[in-house]
């Protein structure tokens, strides 16, 4: 696995190998990887010749009272995992290699990024676009692979593809859980043994919309409350959102037609934690 820190480095690298860009699959992280992550890295190799992997904790994307400082990291345990998947390329690259001491320009998307993260988040998703449409425009991949733990997330940057025409393929990949149903994520880290099973209501609250949905119960509002309804028994999690919406364009919905998310946003302790569901009549 070759690991690369510089920007311009891998274009050089990927231009010697005479690789073109059907040929390279991209999965972006900011490390700490779990089994999720790698997921979409067996994926990315089983669907590309050549997988490029990068690790970059994204200040942009961080709000002024958010984690940034404290976000877990460790590289060599990182690189390690990334090269016995069998990793081809690693990009690690470093703040200010991505961006200039006055660096001025972002990617703004509108209307996607206005609801559920992005109410509570002001200015998140514009720092996923810009990092990301960075990371695309100096890896150059086919196709790239995200989790769709960050539902959200997903949406904005297929938006984004779509609107500035980027040749990018955007592919969603299914949630990872671990063995006692929460989503895998770097942040589940911060969490207590009392605070993971405080934690564990939100699969809980998730799995009975299902099943309500399944039995017949299409109503939004009824949805809705009964997910808040679980998350809210006891003190130990604090309830961020919980919202159905539609699971294209993200906009409300009051009774589920076709296909919709409904998704959750809490904090329990210190740590955001963010699921979601798909459902479908």
């Amino acid at each position: 696995m070759k690991i690369i820190k510089e920007p311009s480095e891998v274009r050089e690298y990927i231009r010697q190998k005479g690789l073109n860009r059907e040929e390279i699959g991209f999965v972006p992280t900011m490390g700490y990887l779990h089994e999720g992550h790698l997921s979409l890295v067996r994926r990315c190799k089983q669907e590309n010749s050549f997988c490029v992997v990068s690790i970059f904790v994204n200040p942009l994307q961080f709000g002024p009272s958010e984690d940034l400082a404290a976000y877990p990291r460790d590289f060599d345990r990182d690189s390690a995992l990334l090269e016995k998947e069998g990793v081809d390329l690693l990009f690690a690259p470093r703040e200010e290699d991505m961006y200039y001491p006055d660096f001025s320009t972002v990617v703004k998307e509108n209307k996607l990024s206005r609801y559920m993260c992005g109410a509570f988040r002001p200015g998140h998703f514009d720092g996923v676009c810009t990092v990301v449409l960075k990371l695309f425009n100096i890896v150059q991949p086919g196709r790239a692979y995200f989790g769709q733990k960050d539902y959200q997330q997903l949406q904005v940057l297929k938006r984004m593809v779509r609107d500035l025409n980027v040749p990018v393929e955007v592919i969603g990949c299914p949630i990872v859980r671990d063995h006692d149903g929460l989503a895998l994520s770097s942040r589940n880290v911060y969490l207590t043994e009392e605070q993971r099973k405080e934690a564990l209501k939100i699969p809980k609250a998730l799995e009975e919309a299902e099943r309500l949905f399944k039995s017949g119960v299409k109503d939004v509002k009824a949805l809705e409350a009964k997910v808040r309804e679980i998350l809210s028994e006891g003190d130990g999690l604090k309830v961020q959102y919980v919202e159905i919406r539609d699971a294209e364009n993200l906009e409300e919905v009051n009774e589920i037609k076709g296909k919709v998310v409904i998704a959750v946003a809490a904090y329990v302790g210190k740590a955001r934690l963010i699921d979601n569901k798909i459902l479908e009549s």
